[in-house]
């Protein structure tokens, strides 16, 4: 059994995994579809994130912050899962299931996403570098710290494709709804 031959079954499996689920979800939150609503899940999507990130930060000087993460992720989890539901799972659909602008689009959003999280991911890898120098810091707080940073980093640049092209993709022609 070769290899590409394994890949290219394991591709089109998911593609028809996406195809089915796309059929299964393209009647869901139609009212949520516009670029206006889209917009908004968006927009609250990385607003719960930069919440996370805010939670992050405030951990370091006081643990109790820590506890406002549950009801942030419980409010993101379903903001995110409407966002990719009348977003159509752009941002992650296999290539078979996308034509050639839709490709396009995805891997730019994908590439953006890549380069937020190397970015993003920098900072609590060097507080974690540099710190052990400085003893009046708390370490045990700045590792709490930077462990909810790069998971709130890791996040937003997994949600940042997606958020892009939810907001940026035009509302869908009436025409080709009939």
């Amino acid at each position: 059994m070769s290899t590409a031959s394994l890949l290219d079954r394991y591709e089109h499996y998911r593609t028809r995994r996406f195809l089915e689920n796309e059929k299964l979800t393209s009647g869901w939150l139609p009212n949520w579809r516009t670029q206006h609503r889209r917009r908004i899940l968006a927009g609250t999507v990385v607003a719960l994130i930069g919440a996370m990130f805010v939670t992050a930060v405030a951990s370091y000087f006081t643990i109790v912050v820590s506890l406002v993460w549950l009801p942030i992720v419980l409010a993101f989890l379903p903001a995110w899962t409407c966002l990719q539901i009348v977003s159509g799972r752009q941002s992650d659909a296999p290539r078979h299931a996308l034509d050639e602008r839709e490709i396009a689009e995805r891997n730019s959003a994908r590439s953006i996403g890549l380069s937020v999280a190397q970015g993003l991911l920098m900072i609590p890898i060097f507080a974690l570098l540099w710190s052990p120098a400085i003893d009046s810091i708390d370490h045990r707080a700045l590792a709490y710290s930077a462990g909810g940073f790069a998971l709130a980093s890791i996040l937003f640049s997994g949600c940042l494709p997606a958020v892009l092209l939810a907001w940026t993709r035009p509302d869908d022609d009436p025409e080709d709804l009939l």
